[in-house]
């Protein structure tokens, strides 16, 4: 059994003993570097440009600008082809551009023979600007008189609505009805490995792409395009990855590599991003501005929410609207009994281009949504936990946006587990102490819903394939790519399951060729462990079904009476014992029978089951100093069979700290008259380190996904999403102010104690020390 179990990460001890090997660590010899010149404003045109004197440097070898480049605009998503055209992403990048659409856009860039040479180049192109005034948010950018940013685009990106019940007719008829407007700020992924990519040609018309990408497949089509070139010319193969969360989930560099190889001869080209680089001018979180209408009945029953979204996504589409289509889909399963109705639009705007990040518009909603729920529980006099229990999702229920039956939902169980573990009523009786003089206390809480995969807005698709070594061992190709999530680690679980052998008898290759690995469209949207959990198993199912065949051959028995244990052919009573060492041998050698024994399998999925979880969180407050302490932090998911405890516990953990550096501290900003991004590096963009981290506490709600090859659902994204709207409604429990913007950083809890009165009425004598 190896499912279940604590295996250890496959990559661990190469990763902490720096033997693993990254995009940077593997380039050619002779590789040149490549250097962006970046927009100095966020919203004009280029009207000279003047590149003569950077030509002129020693070691330089090319320079191109955006009279240089191909004028095929094209979309940068990392979606799966669509093959409705009107459903595809936005084509409007080029390589380069002379219409200036954020801070930080890209100009012209120089090719040295080293890095130093190619910064030196770049500060002697001389531009001249043609300056616009900057759209930067929802009223400017769809004003009727505002200049458009994309020709024939209105500066809308998309816009849809849906209506499940009855909503106007709800609020009519319920006991109560709330309102609220939430804002959402730009937050950036901030992974250990910046961007980097490199290409080389190694014969006429074969390019070879190595790039630090959660979408290889995907990359490689979308070069093919970008270029106008056959996507069978093309190879991208992708080694290890030190973080993506989204933001490698677009192709940011490799069609400019590709390019760039292409024009000096196919001499290898790297082009990496600084951090500064990699804060303003790759992809951002899509701020939100949500207002919610929710009604509620005295018994505390939710009988309608209503959600309008705007979302921003930038001086590019990227992601554009999918982003908020995806958010306003995936919280319909938390409460899917009440009327509920949404609409979002998706504007352009001169801000950095937004796109993929950890829970993919979810966040965003959620925190509206959360806040809402509680912001109604105090209205009703209810407790926060009694509310969402006579509210959430039960197994059984409808999706009334699907008209599926969820097929498993323990969200109830999450809060109960919740509720002991937390010991959350003993805290709130210890608060009464806490709710007047300088420091306070309060609990919060806040649950989610979130799927496992795209489908049906997308499709899925996940291949694998396995082989027998001559030694007996078992080598596991699949397309889905380790990111640093652990995937390969519960693939080779999963694989070893099925095979009946230890999953120290398998190794998964992490690294993914286009060229020759089974197509999968990447990393992303939590579908990793469910999507290829399905080709995993059958084709496990598969090899071993053939090496019990040969076995039956060599041993001149019936299959049925053979079975696998451990690393050897044994039969019911364990009297017969084939090694699996000899059975290859004679599979691979032996004159006249056998073959190499191989399985694959390229599955689609049909189906999307939802994880659910809730977080409960104690916080003091310090009101005179505007400081928030979390005195303790619980997370608690229903993501379906766990298939390894302690990965599954740190995913929890990254998430949570990244869920509360993204609610108390990170933000990206923008001058509001001019777009100028000012703190994109990581001094000024406020990231929490592990010196910031309170103590983080986890469990798990083990449900059957009977959807699942396993019964696991997703876990990759869920555990930050609920983190921001607890966080604020334990504010409010301890203070009783409303955080409805984010960060809640000190300079925002000023702002707010301020205008609720709140400094005025703590006198410096009332300090009291409290112990943590």
């Amino acid at each position: 059994m190896s499912v279940g179990l604590s295996q250890e990460r496959l990559d661990a001890k190469a990763k902490v003993t720096g033997r693993c090997r990254f995009t940077g660590d593997l380039a050619l010899p002779g590789t040149r570097i490549a250097k962006y010149l970046h927009s100095t404003i966020a919203h004009g045109r280029v009207v000279d440009i003047d590149t003569s004197e950077a030509m002129s440097v020693t070691g330089v070898e090319a320079v191109f600008t955006f009279a240089d480049i191909p004028k095929i605009p094209f979309a940068t998503a990392g979606h799966a082809f669509n093959l409705d055209p009107a459903a595809r992403d936005k084509e409007d990048r080029l390589l380069l551009t002379d219409h200036i659409r954020y801070h930080g856009d890209e100009i012209a860039i120089v090719v040295a023979v080293d890095g130093l040479t190619a910064s030196k180049a770049l500060k002697k192109i001389k531009v001249t600007y043609e300056e616009y005034p900057a759209i930067l948010n929802h009223d400017q950018a769809l004003d009727e008189k505002a200049t458009e940013l994309h020709e024939g685009s209105g500066n809308r990106v998309g816009e849809h609505n849906y209506q499940c019940g009855d909503v106007q007719a709800a609020i009519a008829e319920a006991d109560h009805s709330l309102t609220g407007q939430f804002q959402t700020q730009m937050v950036q992924h901030c992974h250990m490995e910046n961007h980097i990519a490199w290409a080389y040609m190694d014969d006429t018309d074969h390019i070879v792409i190595m790039s630090s990408t959660q979408i290889p497949h995907i990359c490689r089509r979308i070069v093919s395009q970008a270029l106008d070139i056959p996507m069978s010319t093309i190879q991208v193969i992708k080694p290890a990855i030190g973080g993506g969360f989204g933001n490698k989930q677009d192709v940011v560099l490799e069609p400019m590599v590709a390019f760039l190889t292409k024009k000096l001869g196919g001499v290898p080209v790297m082009l990496e991003l600084t951090r500064e680089e990699g804060l303003s001018s790759t992809r951002i979180r899509h701020p939100f501005r949500v207002n919610v209408d929710c009604a509620v009945n005295n018994d505390g029953t939710l009988k309608a929410l209503a959600m309008d979204v705007s979302s921003n996504t930038g001086g590019y589409a990227s992601h554009g609207h999918s982003i908020a289509k995806a958010a306003g889909s995936k919280v319909v399963p938390l409460y899917p009994n009440a009327a509920l109705s949404y609409q979002a639009i998706t504007h352009y705007s001169n801000l950095p281009s937004a796109g993929a990040m950890r829970g993919y518009g979810s966040p965003q909603l959620v925190y509206a949504v959360e806040s809402i729920m509680e912001d109604a529980a105090r209205k009703l006099g209810m407790d926060s936990i009694d509310f969402r229990m006579k509210n959430v999702a039960q197994t059984g229920d409808t999706n009334p946006l699907t008209g599926k039956v969820i097929e498993s939902a323990g969200i109830r169980e999450c809060l109960i587990k919740g509720r002991e573990t937390f010991g959350w009523d003993q805290k709130k009786q210890e608060h009464q102490a806490f709710k007047s003089g300088n420091i306070r206390r309060g609990l919060g809480l806040a649950c989610f819903s979130y799927g496992s995969g795209t489908y049906p807005a997308s499709v899925e698709i996940a291949g694998a394939r396995m082989i027998l070594n001559q030694d007996g061992r078992v080598t596991v190709q699949i397309g889905a790519t380790e990111i640093g999530q652990g995937s390969d680690t519960v693939i080779a679980q999963m694989a070893a399951e099925r095979l009946g052998i230890p999953v120290s008898a398998i190794r998964v290759v992490s690294t993914q060729d286009t060229d020759t690995t089974p197509f999968d469209p990447g990393s992303f949207a939590s579908r990793q462990t469910y999507i290829v959990c399905q080709a995993v198993a059958e084709t496990g199912d598969l090899l071993r079904q053939r090496i019990l065949e040969h076995a039956s051959t060599m041993l001149e028995l019936p299959a049925e009476q053979l079975t696998i244990s451990k690393d050897a052919v044994v039969n019911g009573d364990k009297t017969v014992h084939l090694s699996l060492n000899e059975l290859a041998l004679d599979a691979y050698y032996h004159k006249t029978r056998g073959q190499q024994l191989t399985a694959e399998v390229s599955r689609k999925v049909t189906t999307n089951a939802y994880s659910y979880g809730c977080t409960l969180i104690e916080v003091e407050v310090d009101i005179e100093l505007c400081q928030l302490s979390i005195l303790g932090i619980h997370n608690i998911h229903d993501s379906g069979k766990i298939i390894n405890p302690d990965l599954a516990a740190g995913q929890v953990y990254g998430g949570v700290g990244m869920g509360i550096s993204g609610a108390l501290s990170e933000e990206l900003l923008a001058d509001p008259e001019t777009g100028w991004i000012y703190n994109n590096n990581l001094l000024d963009y406020k990231i929490a380190t592990m010196m910031d981290a309170p103590d983080i506490s986890c469990d798990f709600v083990e449900t059957h996904e009977p959807t699942a090859a396993f019964g696991n659902k997703s876990l990759g994204e869920p555990p930050l999403l609920s983190v921001a709207p607890a966080i604020r409604n334990a504010i409010l429990d301890a203070t009783g102010v409303a955080m409805n913007q984010l960060p809640m950083s000190p300079k925002a809890l000023f702002t707010a104690f301020r205008d609720a009165g709140l400094l005025d009425s703590v006198r410096p004598q009332e300090r009291a020390h409290v112990s943590h």
